[in-house]
């Protein structure tokens, strides 16, 4: 395989990314886990990040721009093979879902647009069909002694168990993104504030400078500018 043609740049991000996501010792995220992760993007920056998936598995992207002008940003989703899978352009969120194949997945958000305005941005990862969970139910059955005595088949348990599992994290992965509307929904809120405050400011300064216009026009109406004979 020939050198890769992204820039080098980009692979500052890839370590930052696997240090706050990745648990110790591991270079990528563990199977079926879901993660979230929030940064900073400069403006008339670019950040990319790397996520190594499996054949058959699926990743699921969900992204938001929590805080900055527009509230906009450009994604790029890109397969190992180099090919553009989603593109969305000026855009404030979004959903993707893929089915993937064996090799490292590329998403970058762009803002090379904005030459003032940073961006905050939030974005979660569901890495689902890691191939793990085959080798977890092998594992179950090791512990096997003497089912034929119970009333409830031990597959019945681990179904059970999976179920209130998926359960639960879909019910972290929805109060993670209850979290991010909040936190976009707010920054737009005090953004509001303060330009009603400033343009109640500036129309208050209006005010007291029309007001003492007038009062200086209406002194100067009822001033004798004739001058007396002596």
């Amino acid at each position: 395989m020939g050198p890769s043609p992204w820039p080098q740049l980009l692979l500052l991000p890839l370590g930052c990314f696997a240090l706050l996501l990745s648990p110790p010792g591991a270079a990528e995220f563990t199977p079926s886990l879901d993660s979230d992760f929030t940064f900073t993007l400069p403006a008339g920056r670019k950040e990319c990040f790397f996520q190594p998936m499996r054949k058959e598995a699926s990743l699921e992207l969900e992204y938001q721009v929590l805080d900055g002008a527009g509230l906009d940003v450009d994604f790029h989703l890109l397969s190992p093979k180099g090919e553009t899978l989603v593109f969305d352009e000026r855009k404030s969120d979004g959903v993707h879902t893929v089915e993937t194949e064996d090799g490292d997945y590329m998403f970058c958000f762009d803002n090379t647009f904005s030459t003032i305005s940073e961006k905050v941005i939030f974005f979660e990862l569901i890495l689902d069909n890691m191939g793990e969970d085959g080798q977890d139910r092998e594992d179950w059955k090791k512990y096997v002694t003497g089912t034929d005595l119970l009333d409830m088949k031990l597959e019945d348990i681990l179904e059970s168990i999976n179920s209130v599992k998926a359960r639960l994290s879909k019910s972290v992965q929805i109060q993670t993104l209850l979290r991010a509307f909040e936190a976009r929904d707010r920054n737009i809120q005090e953004s509001n504030f303060d330009r009603v405050n400033f343009w109640s400011m500036v129309n208050l300064g209006v005010m007291v400078v029309v007001s003492a216009v007038q009062v200086y026009m209406l002194k100067s109406l009822f001033e004798d500018k004739r001058k007396s004979r002596t």
